[in-house]
């Protein structure tokens, strides 16, 4: 009997297959004049050995081991250890956690390690033997989906004073706030993101939602103070709000996704026929790669992968009304609302109907960290949905 996890494996499966597609077609180049600069064809042989096609299979793999492991025996572990003692020890716990999400994003900042792109210091440059910097991990996504995993267990476990101000919110707001105002400095969209999902999370755990506005005033102030202080985020802004303004300069970016949009029409160019990707179209490979996907497939294309992620977070909507572990369900929940919010915010910017933002689209755009994370992160949720049938009362786990 098919089982929601089936279809959220098959639905991963599509949209990975369809992004290592239209990465390798997006990498297509026209070369310079001259015998001495022809460009390799793009063969089904160069599309299996590239880059994106290992990391797609890394990111399978990663999916098949978190579909294997133990998820709701650790998770009942972990919540029942906390939960029977002292709740001093829940705290230090969410602490350490947050010092290390702090750690892990504090690393590119470290000389040697971080690798600037675009004016921007997000990756980890891992140098490989023979290889180069073959290999490079984007701290954030760790810290993104840390979060999630940290915040539905500190809810499990501080259930009871969730919905008290000092001793179960402001604790998990603090940790929340230092790892997205690091984050934030590099990349406001991805800060953001992880704070509206964390939040999100506490507040199905039980914290009431007037507390959480409370804070709402701090929050904005911090996003409109990192857009005034920053001038790329200002230009941006300004583009949005009027593009052909300045349409070779700070619109340039705007436009040319909308046109790559409606050059598909409603069965596109063809693939691998696109023309924006040629050098018209920043980032066609990463954050624009529903631009590519709309002018070669068309409207036809479009309508596929937004009904694919449709289905994914159905299918784990599904599964979380479910689950009777707390812990499990807000895990599920968070991995759902990242997903979705990240799909929403990276279609929403490549249509014009939000500022540009270094949001990727989840399992589409190029990147390994994030496709490999996300699948991981989708395998456990695959794990919780197969276990849900015969799975007994956190006591008995324990005892087993």
């Amino acid at each position: 009997m098919l089982r929601p996890g089936h279809f959220i494996a098959l639905i991963a499966l599509s949209l990975l297959t369809i992004g290592v597609v239209m990465v390798n077609s997006a990498d297509m180049r026209v070369a310079s004049p001259g015998p001495e600069n022809v460009a390799p064809a793009i063969t089904a042989q160069s599309v299996l050995l590239s880059r994106s096609t290992i990391y797609m299979a890394l990111a399978l793999g990663a999916m098949a081991l978190g579909a294997m492991a133990p998820a709701r025996r650790i998770a009942v572990a972990l919540t029942e250890g906390t939960v029977s003692g002292d709740s001093g020890k829940g705290y230090r716990i969410l602490m350490l956690a947050g010092l290390a999400l702090i750690g892990v994003c504090g690393l590119v900042y470290v000389p040697g390690l971080s690798k600037e792109i675009n004016g921007a210091h997000r990756w980890l440059r891992l140098p490989i033997p023979g290889l180069g910097d073959a290999l490079s991990v984007q701290p954030s996504e760790i810290a993104k989906w840390g979060m999630i995993g940290v915040m539905a267990w500190y809810a499990s476990v501080h259930a009871a004073v969730l919905n008290q101000f000092w001793r179960g919110l402001v604790p998990a707001l603090v940790a929340i706030g230092a790892v997205s105002a690091l984050i934030v400095k590099e990349d406001l969209g991805t800060g953001v993101l992880i704070a509206a999902v964390a939040g999100l999370v506490l507040m199905a755990g039980g914290a009431r939602v007037w507390q959480f506005l409370l804070f709402a005033p701090l929050g904005i102030a911090g996003v409109v103070y990192a857009i005034l202080t920053s001038d790329y985020r200002m230009k941006r802004i300004m583009a949005f709000v009027d593009p052909y303004a300045d349409p070779q300069g700070i619109g340039y970016h705007t436009i040319q996704s909308l046109i790559a949009i409606a050059n598909g029409e409603g069965w596109g160019r063809g693939l691998g026929h696109g023309l924006q990707k040629f050098g018209y179209l920043p980032e066609d490979r990463t954050d624009f790669i529903f631009c590519v996907i709309c002018e070669e497939l068309g409207v036809a294309g479009a309508a596929v992968v937004c009904f694919l992620f449709v289905g994914l977070v159905w299918c784990g909507y599904f599964i979380m009304r479910r689950e009777r572990v707390q812990a499990l369900r807000l895990f599920t929940l968070g991995v759902i609302s990242t997903i979705s919010l990240q799909a929403v915010i990276n279609l929403a910017v490549v249509t014009g109907l939000a500022p540009t933002k270094g949001i990727a689209l989840p399992l589409l755009s190029s990147g390994g960290t994030g496709w490999i994370l996300t699948s991981f992160c989708l395998g456990l949720v695959i794990s919780i949905g197969r276990t849900q049938e015969e799975g007994p009362e956190p006591a008995a786990m324990l005892a087993a």
